[in-house]
């Protein structure tokens, strides 16, 4: 018997259930209306006989897809993957599937990825590109599509959000610094479009003023890029006299030791540098780096299962702040006491 001929009703059969049970047996969003041996023994008799889902005539009878859309503003840093890898955890619970768009480019592109996302009749979004006025925002509530931010939040939330909390990591990256004697602390700050940069300055500052100290050292990068890194540090290095930087993510700070070496200077010895997001393999470049960790494989599970409250109409827009912790390494020092 091929797999394409097996049909629920034989499967019932063989495994000497109701249909319905079936169905429930093998839909991951509603097996837990039975019992689990009862569920494990029909998926057994189902995979020996070959049987699989028609997911399409299930979308039909159901008017769902069980497909989720999640829009990444760079699939390649691996912060994006980690979220990705925590969404899908929780989709899959609920047996759902995610199809994943890029939206490197910026708000047009995370615009238009939308509006194809919801072509394909997905069941709802998730969105790690938000601005703080965003559009795809827009789109979802005019078009009643489900629909989570992760990472990034707007300016006010109006749908559900998960995010680190900006303000009080960088705020640990600041007081790390001040406990080593640093006094003259830059920032490399994020595009200031998004609440990731916009937050991050803001709690520079703050944490700066608190401790009575001067927070004017600063440059907002164009992107979260190296590259761009790189030439805010130029800029940063050529206008103030830091002993420290506390950037707005890892890839700043790498941009940030390529300008160090490139005047001459030598990480941590003479400029002690913290990055932000503590992502994947961001240990093993010279130095490693000290970092502040977002847990961004637990914001993408806590997105996903707000997401599927969501479809099934039981969630408001509720912020949720993820608490960060910074991770020591090798890229910051104690200020040499000059004598």
């Amino acid at each position: 018997m091929t797999s394409g001929s097996v049909t629920l009703k034989q499967v019932a059969m063989a495994a000497g259930v109701h249909p319905s049970t079936v169905s429930r047996a093998l839909d991951p969003s509603r097996r837990h209306l039975i019992a689990e041996d009862v569920a494990s023994s029909i998926e057994t008799v189902a995979a020996q006989l070959g049987y699989r889902r028609n997911l399409g005539a299930a979308a039909l009878r159901t008017g769902r897809s069980r497909m989720v859309g999640v829009i990444v503003p760079d699939i390649a840093n691996p912060v994006f993957g980690s979220i990705l890898g925590g969404v899908e955890a929780a989709l899959a619970k609920q047996g759902y599937s995610a199809i994943v768009a890029n939206a490197a480019s910026g708000g047009r592109r995370a615009l238009d990825a939308a509006r194809e996302l919801i072509d394909r009749r997905v069941d709802g979004l998730v969105l790690a590109t938000a601005e703080l006025h965003d559009e795809v925002v827009n789109l979802c509530l005019a078009e009643r599509i489900p629909l989570v931010l992760v990472n990034r939040a707007e300016i006010a939330p109006r749908v559900p959000t998960i995010i680190s909390d900006d303000k009080a990591g960088i705020r640990m990256s600041v007081e790390h610094l001040i406990a080593l004697g640093h006094k003259q602390i830059g920032h490399l700050a994020g595009p200031q479009t998004v609440s990731t940069g916009l937050w991050r300055l803001e709690g520079f500052s703050i944490a700066m003023d608190h401790a009575g100290l001067d927070p004017t050292a600063v440059v907002v990068a164009t992107a979260y890029t190296r590259g761009a890194g790189r030439t805010a540090a130029e800029q940063l290095l050529r206008s103030h006299a830091v002993t420290a930087i506390a950037t707005g993510n890892d890839l700043l700070a790498l941009g940030a030791y390529s300008a160090i070496s490139d005047v001459g200077l030598r990480c941590p010895e003479d400029i002690s540098v913290v990055g932000y997001n503590d992502m994947p393999l961001i240990d093993i470049v010279s130095p490693p780096l000290t970092s502040i960790r977002i847990n961004s494989f637990e914001m993408g599970r806590l997105s996903g299962e707000r997401l599927a409250c969501v479809m099934n109409r039981q969630a408001d827009s509720t912020l949720v702040m993820v608490e960060p912790e910074i991770v020591l390494r090798h890229s910051t020092a104690r200020l040499p006491i000059l004598s």
